[in-house]
């Protein structure tokens, strides 16, 4: 039945074989790796991307009240610090899912093409440009157009690698669209793309919200010196207010995010882990919420309890993404598997047919008595010394009893019988040598001298 289901889908589905090489690392341990380095790689990316979009609309504020720019400058600061931990902290994440989904992974480029190879150099294009724009803040104090707008290009750039990592990704879980895709723009349109992509700008605001909240209140922060007019409380509170509005838009996205995708990849599991995640936001919400809405002595109340249910959440949310890529590459890895072990199987039979030919053409040109020495060492060495009793006599003396008389020494070789009392009766050999090795023993014996 399944062969029949393998036949019907490898018509319609583009089914490559694997590379037949052990995991370095057991498979749970290669997900785990994969799932919790993701995590804090993205973390890192959600505060870059975050923070480049707060700092440019804190900058394009600050144009009219000062206080902003300063807000600006203080967060930019940190822009370039994040980038660089999200770089290092990328490199686990994207070596576990080349290892795992090695041909999704790797199918999924190169139908991106060109796009794809694109993202270093604009990774590195937006990185120059944020620290550009990081290190001319005195110098183009007084032509803030410009310094804005190197802003708003890194921006724009931080906005798009994302996307193309979003449609790479989601291409690899569809081998049944492999054959439909027509490059990146094409991947694009796939379900769930858009929708992924607006959950993560928002999930970018709202732990940028949660970063700012922190970032602001620290004891060590010499606030009051950097900052004439904002309160501590103002920025904190304005933090929070982020943090909570991008996670109620979240919370709006996440079903569209949910419907959007394909139902191969759906199961309770999946269901399960969502909404688990999910409810373990809301009270974080509702905590923030109260922090909003309370005093200055209350707004730090439960931020930590905040921090460990969102934590939470994200644990749940990252494991769900796992899931569901396992679910919809499980009926399509069973084919992998049985194509590969078919392209296996195949590959030993050329291999033993290849060793066959090889050794028929070394045996041409080999002599008859050379093939009988082969001949003898398989069969006879284990009873015959060529010059010395061992279990029968000697091969010189049926050298010479035989001297010139192939045909009787072949009969007693397959018809032996017993001549002498101190020597063990020899087995016959007619049912297990052909004429042709027969032939071959034969030249052999009485080449002995």
């Amino acid at each position: 039945m399944f062969t029949k289901l393998f036949i019907a889908l490898q018509s319609a589905t583009p089914v490559p074989k694997d590379i037949p090489l052990p995991l370095p690392l057991p498979e749970w341990l290669l997900v785990t790796i994969l799932v919790i380095s993701f995590l804090v790689h993205i973390l890192f990316v959600n505060l870059m991307v975050g923070g480049s979009l707060l700092t440019l609309w804190s900058q394009i504020k600050g144009l009219k009240n000062k206080e902003y720019d300063i807000l600006a400058h203080e967060i930019a600061a940190t822009i370039t610090v994040n980038k660089s931990i999200a770089v290092v902290m990328g490199i686990a994440p994207l070596l576990s899912i080349n290892v795992l989904y090695t041909i999704y992974f790797y199918s999924a480029n190169a139908l991106t093409g060109l796009m794809w190879i694109a993202v270093i150099p604009l990774v590195t294009v937006a990185f120059l440009l944020t620290y550009l724009h990081k290190y001319t803040w005195k110098l183009l104090e007084n032509n803030k157009a410009v310094h804005i707008s190197i802003l708003a290009v890194a921006v724009a750039i931080f906005l798009f690698i994302p996307f193309i990592f979003l449609t790479n990704i989601n291409l690899m879980l569809f081998p049944e669209k492999w054959a439909l895709v027509k490059g990146f723009f094409s991947a694009m349109t796939l379900p769930n793309v858009f929708p992924r992509y607006f959950h993560f700008i928002f999930a970018s605001l709202s732990i940028t919200g949660l970063f700012l909240h922190w970032y602001m209140g620290r004891k060590n922060y010499p606030f009051e010196t950097i900052f004439p007019t904002f309160t501590r409380y103002e920025l904190k509170k304005k933090g929070y207010s982020l943090a909570l509005v991008a996670s109620v838009i979240q919370f709006l996205i996440g079903p569209l995010v949910l419907l959007t995708l394909p139902s191969k990849g759906l199961g309770w599991n999946l269901i399960l882990i969502i909404f688990t995640g999910a409810a373990i936001a809301l009270p974080a919400m509702w905590m923030m919420w109260k922090g909003i809405q309370g005093d200055e002595s209350t707004i730090d109340k439960d931020f930590k309890k905040v921090l460990v249910l969102m934590t939470i959440t994200v644990l749940f949310m990252g494991s769900g993404r796992q899931v569901y890529r396992s679910n919809a590459l499980e009926k399509h890895r069973e084919l992998v598997k049985l194509k590969t072990e078919e392209f296996q199987k195949i590959k030993k039979q050329a291999i033993a047919k290849s060793k066959q030919a090889q050794a028929e053409t070394n045996n041409a040109d080999l002599s008859a008595a050379d093939k009988g020495k082969a001949v003898f060492n398989q069969y006879c060495t284990a009873c015959h010394k060529v010059d010395a009793r061992l279990v029968g006599p000697p091969v010189l003396e049926m050298a010479k009893i035989y001297k010139g008389n192939i045909a009787d020494l072949q009969q007693w070789i397959k018809k032996p019988g017993k001549k002498r009392p101190d020597y063990p009766q020899m087995p016959g050999f007619e049912s297990q040598l052909s004429q042709q090795q027969l032939d071959q023993l034969g030249e052999y014996i009485l080449t002995i001298k």
